[in-house]
């Protein structure tokens, strides 16, 4: 093994550490964003160069292999808006845009209200909530609607129709679940996309809310990032850093040393 090839295992090093910050970082930044989930850095060692005899071998640095997003549960803010809707489980809502094509993107943040017209009930990136045949809700589909009055945890909508009574839809928010969420992408304005690839999320199953994912109207859910961990993981992954930076260091030095005693 060569100095220069200590000193690319040292580079790479830095590299993957810098990478694993950023990850940090961000996690540290969505800590109060709604419906966010915390990313993770995974690690894998770069492939090993023989030296000596009986099949020994040294290492080239590491890479990163994957930045997995951890989809456990985060908690309940409770809200005075109805329109406000948190799930329980490893389901998404279900959201379009309003293209002329839809893209449908999934989403754990349900920060929902009514569109100017009151027709459908829109996310702050103005995607339109979905039921649970994947096609955006339409208020005005609904018998005399006038207001919604809370959403139920099966799904459907009470409402207040124009005399004043209230009313059940019979339509329901549309939850979405995949083989493997850990595989869909993030779309930015916390939104996801399913991945059909090998390595992907599958594609999406979409079902009314269940004894598995239960809604609850008046309620976020809070991004599920620790803060504490996050900034042990700062602290190592800094440590991690620095050290490489020293390989590469003593690296230097001792081609410098060799280059020396050449002259």
């Amino acid at each position: 093994m060569g100095f220069s090839t200590a000193m690319m295992s040292g580079v790479s090093g830095l590299r993957s550490n810098a990478e694993a910050i950023s990850v940090i970082g961000n996690n540290i930044a969505n800590a109060n964003t709604v419906g966010f989930k915390t990313g993770r850095t995974l690690f894998s060692d770069l492939l090993s160069e023989p030296v000596a005899n009986k099949g020994s071998q040294v290492g080239l640095g590491s890479q990163v292999a994957e930045v997995e997003n951890l989809f456990s549960q985060g908690a309940l803010i409770n809200t005075s808006s109805a329109t406000d809707i948190a799930i329980t489980g490893n389901g998404f809502f279900v959201v379009q845009d309003s293209a002329a094509t839809p893209t449908t993107s999934y989403t754990r943040a349900g920060a929902f209200n009514p569109d100017a017209n009151g027709q459908y009930l829109l996310n702050p990136g103005g995607e339109k909530l979905c039921d649970s045949s994947g096609a955006p809700i339409d208020l005005k589909a609904l018998t005399n609607f006038s207001s919604i009055k809370t959403v139920n945890q099966d799904g459907t909508i009470s409402y207040l129709d124009t005399t004043g009574t209230q009313q059940t839809s019979t339509i329901k928010i549309g939850i979405a679940s995949f083989t493997n969420p850990t595989g869909l992408d993030k779309a930015g304005n916390n939104l996801y996309r399913a991945n059909t690839t090998a390595e992907g999320s599958g594609a999406a199953v979409l079902a009314a809310p269940d004894q598995g994912n239960k809604v609850f109207s008046n309620s976020l859910e809070d991004s599920n990032v620790d803060m504490a961990k996050q900034m042990v993981n700062m602290i190592t992954t800094q440590r991690a850093y620095s050290a490489n930076s020293k390989t590469i260091m003593t690296s230097d030095e001792m081609t410098q040393t060799l280059i020396n005693l050449k002259r």
